[in-house]
């Protein structure tokens, strides 16, 4: 393996309406079929790179429950390992209500438990194996760090719409050497402050149709949109194919502007068709797109 994903594993409710926000008295009918999909940001992380030919692994904890046998099933699937253990909490789930124009609201239900580690005899023998650690923001993953900087590997992690407050995110904005984080709600200056407090190299702001900004100690570098050379179905997923497309690039030896260009390509071209297991960029669609 060349990554290893910790956690962000799960079942997604996706629920097609006409707009957000979904107005009603007490009732909405949905524009499309309501559907359930194995994934959040941890099984997109590993599809995409999966997808560009990046050796991956996943580690997480899941519920001895039907979700959880849904999610060990397709990782299978996939041909892309994933290591267990029992979360006490099951296994995690969203509802995510997804406009016609793509947009989401993602309504988490808050299964995990409080206090609950994952088994270092879960991780620890995996990290032998890995260059490098993505590590999604489930409470368990910050006290992985530790470990993580003992072992020597190279850590990622997405904060999404943190707002640069949050102290749930701290852990792991400060804890990481490349953190990714969305424009949505982030406030001015977080980006140096994360790079000044923090240990980070590279701190990746993506805003969506305006691009991605790539800062580091030394200034930052605006990369445009790319075109998505079709229709906005489904921005589920964008943000994890550009950080696993930039990841993909940059343990390929490529320099920073490469790195941004092909991320903001791969986060395109997933908006384009529902997100799945084949929604994510290939190597071959990657390089014809540059």
């Amino acid at each position: 393996m060349s990554v290893l994903v910790i956690g962000g594993t799960g079942i997604d409710t996706v629920v097609p309406v006409a707009g957000l926000p979904v107005l009603g008295a007490d009732s909405a009918r949905p524009t499309g079929l309501i559907h359930d999909d194995v994934s959040h940001t941890g099984t997109c992380v590993a599809l995409a790179l999966h997808a560009l030919g990046v050796p991956v692994a996943v580690a997480d904890a899941i519920g001895a429950d039907d979700a959880g046998r849904r999610v060990s099933e397709a990782f299978a699937e996939w041909g892309i390992p994933l290591h267990t253990a029992i979360s006490p909490g099951g296994t995690r789930r969203a509802v995510n209500l997804m406009s016609p124009d793509g947009r989401r609201l993602s309504i988490y239900d808050g299964r995990n438990v409080p206090g609950y580690r994952l088994p270092a005899d879960l991780y620890l023998p995996l990290l032998s194996a890995a260059s490098h650690v993505h590590l999604t923001i489930t409470d368990f993953a910050r006290h992985l760090l530790p470990d993580l900087r003992r072992a020597g590997v190279t850590v990622s992690t997405d904060l999404h719409d943190w707002n640069g407050t949050d102290p749930h995110h701290l852990d792991f904005a400060l804890g990481a050497d490349l953190v990714f984080v969305s424009a949505v709600q982030l406030a001015a200056g977080a980006a140096e402050r994360i790079l000044a407090d923090g240990v980070a190299s590279r701190v990746l702001v993506t805003d969506g149709a305006k691009g991605a900004t790539l800062h580091t100690r030394d200034g930052s570098v605006h990369q445009p949109a790319a075109d998505p050379g079709a229709p906005i179905a489904d921005t589920n997923g964008a943000g994890d194919a550009f950080a696993a497309a930039f990841l993909a690039a940059r343990l390929a030896g490529a320099g920073d502007e490469d790195c941004l260009r092909e991320a903001v390509i791969a986060g395109a071209y997933a908006c384009t068709r529902p997100v799945g297991a084949d929604c994510f960029i290939d190597r071959a669609e990657l390089a014809r797109r540059r």
